[in-house]
């Protein structure tokens, strides 16, 4: 007999909500672990009708009819992942560990399925005398790949052994991010004076103080760690203790011990990926999984990895020298330091250019960037409009809802943006979809953003970072690629591209951050209503190749660490009281090792890696190259116009992945892209 919460669960039918916006309001937790259940149990079913279907396989009986199944399972699954990962609780990660496995399991029982690889293959092998569109076609390569990649040609027992390595997997990676989650929030900085926080702004201690009320500390104050080594303190504490004491918890996470230590699942993470690889043909997992990025090979990512490393180095170093000279002046009897740098940074881009970060803050309010800056440039280069809704439920009360309007006044997309840090709330930034755009299913998309801002304190204005404002702009794009997505099949639905590829889109939307016409627009004093004086505006642009020796040391020396891991065989990955010594002799072997320049990353709080980046975190730079080369297309043809943004959304964010991604770079640009402008911008030339 059925419950009243398995009958009425929310994720057994589409939802009534505008565009099938998800039902924040109605949806419990109680109703996720039956909605998986009766998603699978309803998607074997589907997969079972197509595979013994007695009629001959076609793209329309076979592949589309895949592409329109499992629907409850798509919109439990996209909903549980990302309220996981925005908005989380112990009764969540509860069901992400149980269901883990059996989604692993649930995906394994579809792609070995051999009378379904069996129909699969025989169109594959028909397609060229099909007569398809260009789009179609690729749905049949791309799904044989798909099926091969996992494992369909191999033998009966192989099949059997990677089935395991999966459901362990699953688990071992499930427990990786919640550890570094759980870590994070219990690794916060307890600091007994206000004197100590001598340097941050008021609102800033403001907040610490009500952070550490908010867990029963009155009376001292609590800083909240970012899951990257660098926390953003570090650049205002005048104390160089606490400094210290914040850099050291930062960088020890997840590896001295204690029930969050991450050692142990790494090493066995990358075993179990090693012999996966093996077992599918492949000398590591790195080459395995980069047969199918746009790099194709490790060969390829190392050469540009080691093309950087050393002119990157060598910035960091002249960077380091430039802050001792200060450390020195100021009779300072000590050496530069990881924990130094950002506070010295600031000093020396004072004294270089008369200016210092913290003078930003007050033309960065939050709305003003949001609706003035990301919103406006969208209309500029695309003719959109927005405008919020009040009347769709939410899953946490400082999300936003905003519907997005074409020229013409149709009805594009809906976007959500969730702005704020919280201890429910994974590090970092992203984009998530709830709804893929498809023709197929008549979907139109339904986008959400996610940073980790620090929440004011009530009634004080949300002040941005320069860098928090560049990642606003940088998540908007990864929105756009979603919402501008024209596609068929899910499948190929707007982020769906290499990962090497995906950062592209949203890298190129950073320019308008720093567009003149933008940034005038929308950095605007929040008391006065003042722009922001030229002169500070222009030290602004000046300073954009400032400190890009250690941003780019920091970033390599991370994206060569998953490489370390992800080029081993299984015999050479180091056992977990070996991990902190291999990721030491790795980053001295790739010429990184820099004690004043931590990996933005280390390896037992690198999600990334853990998560869909594994051996893929170079794809930040590799995309970069074609940003670069986009921003000066755009320039030298007119910049900031109706026709240069509906050529690129027309010849390349429009596509998804429906066509090879290198394709469509070339459709948009009529050339292979060039490495030069991104030499030139991070100061490697």
């Amino acid at each position: 007999m059925e419950t009243s919460v398995q009958t009425s669960n929310p994720f057994f039918e589409e939802s009534p909500l505008y565009m099938q916006y998800p039902q924040f309001d109605v949806i419990e937790i109680a109703h996720f672990k039956p909605a998986f259940e009766r998603g699978m149990q309803d998607h074997l079913a589907e997969i079972e009708t197509i595979a013994s279907n007695s009629e001959a396989p076609t793209l329309e009986n076979t592949l589309v009819q895949m592409e329109k199944s499992g629907r409850i399972l798509n919109r439990v699954a996209t909903v549980f992942f990302s309220m996981t990962s925005a908005n989380t609780s112990d009764d969540l990660e509860a069901i992400r560990s149980e269901m883990a496995p059996k989604l692993s399991a649930h995906s394994d029982s579809i792609s070995l399925n051999k009378k379904l690889f069996a129909r699969v293959r025989t169109i594959h092998e028909q397609r060229d005398s099909l007569e398809l569109d260009p789009e179609s076609y690729r749905l049949i390569e791309e799904s044989y790949k798909g099926f091969v990649r996992a494992g369909a040609l191999l033998a009966d027992a192989d099949k059997e052994q990677i089935k395991a390595i999966n459901a362990e997997l699953a688990t071992l990676q499930t427990q990786f991010s919640q550890n570094v989650l759980s870590e994070v929030n219990a690794a916060a900085v307890l600091v007994d004076s206000r004197e100590e926080l001598n340097g941050l702004s008021d609102t800033k201690i403001d907040a610490a103080a009500e952070a550490a009320k908010s867990k029963d500390m009155d009376g001292k104050y609590l800083l909240a760690l970012l899951n990257t080594s660098q926390q953003p303190p570090l650049a205002s504490l005048e104390n160089r203790a606490l400094r210290q004491r914040i850099m050291e918890t930062s960088l020890a996470r997840g590896s001295h011990g204690g029930e969050f230590d991450n050692t142990e699942t790494l090493t066995r993470v990358a075993m179990l990926r090693a012999e996966r690889a093996q077992l599918m043909g492949f000398e590591n997992h790195a080459a395995y999984s980069l047969e199918d990025q746009t790099a194709r090979t490790t060969a390829a990512v190392n050469a540009m990895l080691a093309r950087l490393a050393p002119a990157a180095v060598a910035n960091a170093k002249r960077e380091a020298a430039d802050m001792q000279t200060i450390i020195d002046a100021e009779g300072g009897d000590f050496q530069l330091a990881s924990w130094d740098w950002d506070f010295y940074a600031e000093k020396v881009r004072k004294e270089r250019y008369d200016f210092d970060a913290s003078q930003l803050r007050p033309y960065f309010e939050i709305d003003n960037v949001l609706i003035k800056g990301v919103f406006y440039s969208a209309g500029k280069v695309f003719g959109l409009t927005f405008k919020e809704r009040h009347d769709l439920p939410v899953y946490q009360e400082d999300v936003r809802v905003f519907e997005v309007f074409e020229e013409d006044g149709s009805t594009l997309a809906l976007f959500l943006f969730d702005p704020y840090a919280r201890p429910s709330k994974r590090g970092g930034a992203w984009m998530n979809a709830y709804i893929s755009q498809s023709n197929l299913l008549n979907n139109k998309p339904v986008v959400a953003n996610h940073q980790n801002i620090t929440k004011p304190t009530d009634g004080a204005p949300t002040l941005m970072t320069f860098n928090e404002v560049i990642t606003m702009f940088h998540e908007f794009g990864h929105a756009l690629h979603g919402m501008f997505s024209n596609v068929n099949y899910p499948n190929f639905a707007g982020t769906s591209v290499p990962r090497d590829f995906v950062e592209y889109p949203s890298q190129v939307n950073e320019m308008w951050a720093v567009w003149p016409e933008i940034l005038a627009n929308y950095a605007v004093h929040h008391e006065t209503g003042e722009a922001m004086p030229q002169e500070l505006l222009d030290k602004v642009l000046a300073t954009q190749k400032f400190n890009q020796g250690y941003a780019t040391t920091e970033y390599l020396a991370a994206s060569l660490l998953d490489q370390s891991w992800h080029q081993l065989k299984p015999e050479e990955v180091p056992a977990a009281a070996d991990l902190l010594a291999f990721e030491a002799n790795a980053l001295e072997s790739a010429g990184v090792a820099l004690d004043t320049v931590p990996p933005r990353y280390r390896s037992t709080y690198f999600s990334h890696i853990i998560g869909g980046y594994s051996a893929g975190y170079y794809a930040y730079i590799w995309s970069e190259v074609l940003d670069a080369d986009t921003v000066e297309w755009f320039k030298s043809n007119g910049g900031m116009t109706r026709k240069n943004g509906d050529h690129f959304r027309q010849t390349l964010l429009s596509r998804g992945g429906a066509d090879d991604a290198m394709n469509l770079f070339r459709n948009f640009k009529g050339s292979d892209p060039d490495i030069q402008p991104l030499l030139v911008r991070r100061g490697l030339d």
